[in-house]
């Protein structure tokens, strides 16, 4: 799809209409993405660059945390000069201003419809543990069905627990492991037991089961947010 740069504010030429050209471009392309329920990676693209327009807004300044992983130290700084610069010019910074004022509602507007999507999925998704649910809840077996169900698509997952001062964080790891054509002989509980004897490292795995309810690409929604449910799911059997 269209894709908007990390430092589209400032790169390139600084004139209203051209970053409202490059602007729109970018929402209507984001726009379609959500009216095919293709949420990923165009969602989290939006929310990045709204954050880092508030900033721009809120603080005159960027912020590094704010940025994702992808972006390297020696970016952020070289973008960083390039604001610097930019401040210190009254008439580019008003041509800012107006950009900044233009874009913020409209990346409002697109995050909202982002997450109304997003939680519609979530909404229709149906987790539930298979077999004997084990103490530690950390690692194990993932199966996910999208609808139509007729294929179990098997995933070993880790989950990860990090924090600082303040929080405390959850990520999650998954590894595909096979694609399982569903039958009225297969269930998960036949699945799983087949997997304890194909595969050792997990003993006694804790596994899952998502099922979509709702017509959803996997790749693009059903796998990202599952994966979030999951670590919700997961961190409430733990509280």
């Amino acid at each position: 799809m269209n894709t908007l740069p990390i430092n589209w504010l400032t790169e390139g030429l600084i004139d209203f209409e051209y970053k409202k050209y490059l602007l729109l471009a970018y929402l209507q392309a984001a726009k379609e993405e959500f009216g095919q329920q293709r949420l990923y990676p165009v969602f989290s693209d939006l929310i990045m660059h709204y954050r880092n327009l508030l900033q721009v807004k809120e603080h005159k300044k960027l912020v590094y945390e704010s940025f994702p992983q992808r972006i390297s130290r020696a970016d952020f700084e070289k973008l960083e000069l390039v604001y610097e610069k930019i401040v210190a010019d009254d008439e580019t910074m008003q041509q800012i201003e107006e950009i900044i004022q233009y874009a913020s509602p409209l990346f409002g507007e697109a995050v909202e419809s982002g997450k109304e999507l997003y939680d519609f999925v979530e909404r229709h998704l149906e987790i539930s543990p298979v077999g004997i649910t084990p103490i530690y809840h950390n690692e194990g077996y993932l199966f996910l069905e999208a609808f139509p169900g007729k294929e179990t698509q098997v995933y070993m997952y880790r989950i990860t627990v990090f924090e600082n001062t303040y929080e405390k964080y959850r990520g999650i790891n998954t590894q595909h492991l096979q694609t399982v054509r569903r039958g009225l002989a297969i269930t998960h509980e036949n699945l799983k037991v087949r997997l304890l004897r194909e595969r050792q490292e997990l003993p006694n795995p804790a596994t899952f089961a998502i099922v979509s309810k709702i017509p959803v690409p996997l790749e693009h929604s059903l796998l990202p947010i599952a994966k979030r449910s999951l670590v919700k799911y997961v961190a409430q059997l733990a509280a």
